[in-house]
């Protein structure tokens, strides 16, 4: 059995597919197959295109409810259900933030530019009664918070359905693996120092499931020695005081890992450490002076 690697982009992000398959053509056609599943997810829920579901939804808002597919639909119910587990910091309707935080700019946004787009924020108010849902004047959805992770879980599933049992997703850093090495031994992800990003802060062997990252490093901005991180907090419509500088998840479905990892950003400094033991889920996360936590730890290689 040979390792095949398939690296493409998608979702704006670097991707790659690592197969072990008795022959090349076994290997290509699940990888042909996995990377359209991945492109069609893309294509279906980009807040971009004006034909995409999203699209749709949001270019009705404030008028009549759109009817929903039973895939969309079963993502929105994961969205309520995070939203509520999470006390609201996960909110897939926090997207229009971004139209007032510009991280390239290096400008702070005016508090009431950010008081207007906060009165656009907010799950609660989205009327959702499967199939149909619709939203307030103003109001977007943006599945950037899950997306790329639900289609690292669907690449690995068609994968499996190919015939692949040993292999790798990842998308953009987000990981699910098909199985371990033929050899029965774990996949070695590397996780991102969040001050020197090309270099890996620790490892960690996975057999299973799935491994996401989250952290303070993709976008910032420093204005009067103050670091402003990309995570915003739904409901202040301001960056988090005293994120974590990342947190990484380990879960059974990359989907799940990539929300926990999200959230316990949100929770800040003081509130992650205890959030992500209640979830009892594998875990790690550094703080802003480099100090690495959490019950993944020990089994971390440096």
């Amino acid at each position: 059995m040979q390792l095949y690697h398939y690296p493409f982009t998608a979702m704006a992000s670097p991707c790659e597919l690592r197969l072990y398959a008795e022959s090349q053509a076994l290997a290509d056609a699940a990888a042909d197959a996995a990377k359209a599943e991945v492109i069609r997810i893309e294509q279906t829920y980009s807040r971009y295109r004006e034909d995409s579901v999203v699209g749709r939804i949001n270019a009705a808002a404030g008028g009549n409810p759109i009817a929903l597919d039973e895939e969309t639909s079963a993502l929105i119910n994961y969205a309520t259900t995070a939203f509520k587990e999470s006390g609201g910091l996960f909110d897939i309707s926090s997207g229009v933030l971004r139209e007032v935080w510009n991280f390239k700019l290096g400008q702070l946004p005016s508090p009431a530019a950010v008081a207007f787009c906060v009165k656009r924020v907010g799950w609660n108010k989205v009327h959702w009664t499967a199939p149909n849902i619709s939203l307030q004047q103003g109001m977007e959805l943006d599945f950037g918070g899950f997306g790329k992770e639900y289609a690292a879980d669907r690449a690995a599933t068609i994968c499996e359905e190919n015939g692949i049992s040993h292999g790798l997703v990842e998308l953009g850093g987000d990981i699910r693996v098909v199985g371990p090495h033929p050899d029965g031994s774990a996949w070695h992800i590397g996780i991102r120092n969040p001050r020197d990003p090309d270099v890996a802060v620790a490892v960690i062997p996975l057999k299973s499931g799935g491994l996401a990252s989250s952290g303070d490093y993709e976008r910032f901005m420093v204005i009067d020695g103050k670091r402003y991180s990309h995570i915003l907090n739904p409901c202040t419509g301001r960056p988090v005081d005293q994120p974590m500088a990342g947190v990484t998840v380990v879960a059974p479905l990359c989907l799940l890992a990539g929300t926990a990892a999200t959230v316990a950003m949100l929770q800040g400094e003081n509130g992650a450490p205890t959030w992500l033991k209640e979830m009892g889920l594998p875990h790690l996360w550094i703080d802003q002076t480099g100090v690495l936590g959490g019950d993944l730890v020990p089994q971390v290689q440096s």
